[in-house]
């Protein structure tokens, strides 16, 4: 064996080594522990021989193939004491015991399994031999039904090769009576209008006719047919041109007409044209027209052309009726209707037109296309400006609702055609004008906000000056207030739910780019809202004006309510309004915004310049008053005073009722601390602000310092008075101007006269009756007392004689009076 193991085997080659057989065995070994290898999970290094687990052929391994129990129990013997012994027992008989019980619990479990299984294999062996029996007769009948067919098929051989020759000389002699009798068929599909049915017959027999045409008889079947087939298309041209291709008459099968035979039938001629309009407008029956004519070989550039001027005389006949609906002489229906009317007449047509078109001259390609894009643009132009028109009509009617519902249709009929003739850009345009009309209507909303705005100033001069003409008591500036804040409020809400109705999701266009961006932020934000807060304050500031323009009849009490007016604006109302905005109108557009600051920063500006010219006009209407009554009095000549001058009383009044009014809308404002004896004070002739003492002595003749020396010195050491300094949002900051502005025009008017004795008594009276009342309204008490001051020691720079009343007889006066 050894021998034959080393000699070469009969397939062996020269070049093969008698040790191949045993070179090739460690290589299957390899292989061999490889894959026990992967089948036990070993590592590397446990597959080297490292031990790293217990040996299988440990034959004291419990869980080991080579278990043997003798020398398990010697090596325990051993090895162990007796304690471990025991222990060792006794976890054996514990596993023995819990082996047991999983193994009933297994065979408990699958019990029914089991009975199931047997079950199940006792019925498939009485099955299976029911199926052998059957199939066994199977067979058998198998085997008689083919013995039966190959003896029919010997006996009916010869049979059916004469039969196929019947079938087919059967069908060519229905051929040829199809043919002689074509030009019969095809006079009666004439007379009955079955003109589909006419051309499918012509269409089918002209390839046979064109091949047989050799042939005298069915030459003279070709002749017939083309003078029918000229016939038929000339009444088809006919029907085409005066359009009275009747809807009861397009059959393409009449069932008069003779049935065509099978083996000439063609696919129905039919054309897959949009429902556009009920009723329809020719449309598809013309195209029906050119589609047979088409069939017939007629030329498609000419049926072109004067398909499209057909579709252009009905077309344009929809444009002069809605042009008529637009003349002034009947009434114009509203808009919605006249939009359906424009959208299911030439919207709907137009759609027929160019699916027809598009499905009869498909073969035209670019240059076709390019034809039908031309005619749609034109006819599209003129439509859309007879829709401009009548949606300009629309511009002064102040509900959205209407015109929005109309937009939105005549949006929507214009998908269709959109989609349809793509270069002709119709879907495009109608979205332009759509975005035009929301723009002009943006505009409209705003010239209404400030319409609203200047009524309200209007019912505001009406209601101020209605007390002065009825002589009773109207409603208060707090309340007109209220009434014009909740006025403009109220628009401004308006307008935006109107124009909210753009943007609203059931509408067509609202999900244009412009309509989720643009629209929002610079039409709604910008435009509207944002222009009429600056609109506003524009018109307030109007107001402003000088004295001999606009501003000279504005009521004060008007100046001090838009002042208050625009304060609010910058303290709430500017944030409250565009919060709203902007949650109604998600603004999904990056482009710049008025910030909220800088509308506040302007309303603040405007309520401050309103303010500081109110104090201008009340102060310029008391100064008027005291510049009158210091020019037309000769204070040379006066009497010896006996009470205060009616002006001065007349001065208090005003400014008592200057102060109410300011109360009613501003806060009262921060006062310096007031002296014990504010009220008590009198003038001397040189009394000021800088003494020492509270009265300065009575001028005497004997006095040896200069008087102008004397004047001059106090104007040094005395504070600079700011005649028209800044105005603060509160009452006492308001009155102060007037004050400081009415003192001052005194003290020039004094400054312009010549004083008697009793003129510089009277000046004297006057200005402690003015000390007496006016100090109350100020910041400052010694800011009227340093004006008053100032007047007194002018006044005697200006007389002659300076005698001044003494303090006591002029307190008594100025309590009397």
């Amino acid at each position: 064996m050894a021998a034959a193991a080393a000699a070469p085997g009969p397939g062996s080659g020269p070049g093969d080594s008698p040790e191949g057989p045993e070179a090739e065995a460690p290589e299957r070994r390899r292989k061999a522990h490889g894959m026990l290898k992967l089948y036990y999970s070993l590592s590397e290094g446990e597959a080297a021989g490292r031990p790293s687990g217990p040996d299988p052929l440990d034959p004291t391994d419990l869980n080991g193939a080579h278990f043997d129990p003798e020398v398990y129990l010697d090596k325990l013997r051993r090895e162990c004491p007796l304690a471990q012994l025991m222990d060792s027992e006794t976890d054996m008989v514990r596993q023995i015991r819990a082996l047991d019980s999983d193994m009933q619990t297994l065979v408990y479990e699958n019990y029914n399994k089991f009975i199931s299984a047997t079950d199940t294999i006792r019925k498939m062996k009485n099955d299976f031999r029911k199926m052998e029996d059957e199939m066994d007769r199977l067979a058998t009948n198998m085997a008689v039904i083919t013995d039966f067919s190959a003896r029919i098929s010997a006996t009916l051989q010869d049979r059916h090769e004469r039969i196929t020759k019947l079938a087919g000389v059967h069908a060519l002699l229905r051929k040829l009576q199809f043919l002689f009798e074509l030009p019969s068929r095809l006079t009666k599909c004439v007379e009955l209008g079955a003109y589909g049915q006419a051309v499918r017959y012509q269409g089918r027999a002209r390839a046979v006719l064109q091949q047989y045409q050799h042939l005298p008889s069915f030459r003279a079947i070709q002749d017939d047919c083309q003078v029918i087939t000229a016939r038929l298309a000339q009444q088809l041209r006919q029907r085409f041109r005066c359009g009275s291709w009747a809807t009861s008459h397009c059959r393409w099968a009449p069932r008069s007409a003779p049935p065509l035979p099978p083996e000439f039938c063609l696919p129905a001629l039919h054309l897959r044209l949009p429902s556009c309009r009920e009723g329809g407008s020719g449309a598809p029956e013309q195209a029906e027209c050119v589609e047979l004519l088409l069939a017939l070989g007629e030329p498609a550039e000419e049926l072109c052309e004067e398909f499209l001027a057909h579709a252009r005389g009905r077309l344009e006949e929809e444009l002069r009726s809605l042009e008529a609906e637009l003349g002034p002489s009947p009434p114009a229906p509203d808009v919605l209707e006249f939009t359906d009317h424009g959208g299911s007449g030439f919207v709907g047509g137009l759609c027929q037109v160019a699916a027809a078109y598009q499905e009869l001259f498909a073969a035209q390609g670019p240059a076709g296309a390019e034809k039908l894009a031309a005619f749609a643009r034109e006819l599209g132009s003129r439509y859309f400006a007879l829709v401009e028109r009548r949606l300009a009509q629309e511009q002064g009617s102040g509900d959205n609702s209407l015109l929005v519902r109309a937009l939105d249709r005549f949006h929507r009929r214009l998908r269709a055609p959109g989609a349809l003739l793509a270069a002709a850009g119709l879907a495009e345009a109608a979205t332009e004008i759509v975005e035009r009309v929301a723009r002009e209507r943006l505009g409209h909303h705003l010239q209404g906000l400030q319409a609203a705005f200047l009524g309200s100033l209007t019912d505001v001069r009406q209601a101020l000056a209605a007390p002065r003409i009825a002589g009773k008591e109207g409603p208060g500036l707090a309340e007109l207030l209220a009434n014009v804040a909740s006025s403009i409020l109220s628009h401004i809400k308006a307008s935006l739910a109107s124009v909210h109705l753009f943007t609203a999701k059931e509408v067509s266009f609202s999900n244009k780019p412009y309509f989720r961006g643009e629209f929002c932020s610079q039409g709604v934000r910008e435009s509207l809202i944002v222009g009429f807060i600056r609109s506003m304050c524009q018109t307030a500031q109007s107001f402003c004006d000088s004295p001999g323009e606009k501003g000279g009849a504005t009521p004060p009490a008007l100046l001090l309510l838009l002042s208050r007016l625009c304060l609010d604006y910058e303290t709430a109302t500017i944030s409250y309004i565009l919060t709203l905005t902007d949650e109604q109108f998600l603004v999904q557009d990056q482009s710049p915004v008025t910030p909220v600051s800088t509308l506040c920063a302007e309303a603040r500006e405007t309520a401050r310049r309103l303010l500081t010219h109110y104090v201008k006009v009340q102060g310029l209407v008391i100064s008027q008053m005291l510049r009158k009554s210091v020019e037309t009095r000769d204070w040379l000549s006066t009497l010896e005073p006996r009470n205060v001058r009616a002006v001065m009383k007349r001065v208090v009044e005003d400014t008592t009722a200057i102060d109410v009014q300011v109360g009613l809308l501003y806060e009262e404002g921060v006062r310096k601390a007031q002296s014990s004896d504010s009220s008590k004070r009198t003038f001397s002739v040189y009394s000021s602000s800088r003494q020492q003492g509270r009265y300065a002595p009575s001028y005497t003749p004997s006095a040896p310092m200069d008087t102008n020396l004397l004047s001059n010195i106090q104007k040094l050491f005395s504070e600079r008075i700011d005649v028209f300094s800044p105005v603060e949002f509160n009452k006492v900051s308001v009155l102060t101007g007037i004050i400081k502005i009415s003192l001052k025009t005194l003290l020039e008017c004094v400054r312009l006269r010549t004083f008697g004795r009793f003129g510089l008594q009277q000046v004297q009276v006057d200005c402690h009756f003015l000390q007496l009342y006016l100090w109350r309204f100020v910041a400052d008490e010694e800011l009227v007392h340093l004006l008053l001051d100032e007047v007194v020691a002018s006044a005697a720079l200006r007389c002659p004689d300076p005698v001044p009343m003494e303090p006591s007889v002029v307190e008594v006066i100025c309590e009397r009076g």
